[in-house]
């Protein structure tokens, strides 16, 4: 049930180009024994989940809220960070542990000198929010292009979040005692083009697979029916939108057979794999549907299509 549960997350999860929860190097995942008020990144909701300045010199601004039951402080800094083809998104320090990154990291073209950001620290009262202001500029002219960074929030961890004296002179002799806490936080893409976009698609590389997945992630593992594809990047930039997966019972009808909202293909990649759950089993010679529309520079515009007849 541990495998299947494995998968279910590797299917459902890292589809989003837009916001991405993360623990910083070291941390741990929350815990119920966890402090309260180390929860409380866990509860910060940022909004829009991406940010798209179509030329230099243009402002925007990003709010935060603390949806916690504690006040927290936020330290907001800008990170560059690197799509993978399997739709991670890793930080750039990941390089020192990960060499294999490099020939994806060698392409981004960052945005990070290019963003003026205010304020770079927050306190937050539960129920509370903050608005962040960006502004892209650039001491001087830039060759056209994509460029980007990330906006990310960070939890600072509470001054009495390490071993209290009491808790050290209870240490029996020789024992070695530590507290690891959670650094949790989210992220979300800053991008800046200079010249005009050039956003076109492909769908390459369908296949119809089934799999031992849980359905909750908890209950018994069912056989699920499985679209895995490759969204190709053609164009210079960035894609942005969303999967459509239809069969003949769908088509022309509001619920698809499978979709994915906000699936991305940063430049640095030329495609990415996806794995999409079906919401039933493809009769045999059954020809399914597959679009990707674009919800960035043309919302709702059909960007590729391709068909796939099941075995």
């Amino acid at each position: 049930m541990a495998l299947a549960r494995h998968r279910a997350r590797l299917i459902a999860g890292s589809l989003l180009a837009g916001v991405a929860l993360f623990a910083a190097p070291g941390a741990v995942a929350q815990t119920p024994d966890v402090p309260a008020n180390l929860a409380v990144s866990a509860n910060i909701n940022i909004s829009p989940k991406r940010v798209v300045f179509n030329s230099l010199g243009r402002t925007s601004s990003v709010y935060i809220y603390n949806q916690g039951t504690d006040a927290g402080t936020f330290d907001i800094q800008l990170i560059d960070r690197i799509m993978l083809p399997n739709g991670q998104i890793v930080p750039m320090s990941d390089l020192e542990q990960h060499p294999e990154y490099k020939p994806v990291a060698d392409q981004l073209k960052s945005a990070r000198e290019m963003m003026l950001t205010t304020p770079r620290r927050a306190r937050l009262l539960p129920g509370k929010g903050q608005t962040i202001r960006i502004r892209a500029g650039a001491p001087a002219e830039v060759p056209q292009g994509e460029y980007r960074t990330h906006l990310t929030i960070t939890a600072v961890p509470p001054a009495d979040a390490g071993i209290t004296a009491e808790e050290a002179a209870a240490a029996s002799e020789g024992e070695l005692r530590f507290r690891v806490n959670s650094v949790l936080g989210v992220s979300i893409p800053l991008i800046l083009r200079v010249g005009p976009a050039d956003v076109r698609a492909g769908v390459e590389n369908v296949k119809l697979t089934y799999e031992q997945i849980a359905p909750d992630g908890n209950s018994q593992p069912r056989r699920t029916p499985v679209l895995s594809l490759d969204l190709v990047r053609v164009g210079a930039s960035s894609l942005f939108g969303n999967v459509e997966i239809r069969g003949a019972a769908e088509r022309g009808s509001g619920n698809p057979l499978g979709f994915v909202r906000g699936v991305g293909v940063y430049p640095e990649i030329a495609r990415r794999t996806l794995q999409v759950q079906l919401t039933r089993a493809p009769a045999p010679g059954e020809e399914l549907e597959v679009v990707f529309r674009d919800d960035d520079v043309a919302p709702g515009k059909q960007l590729a299509r391709t068909t796939i007849k099941v075995p």
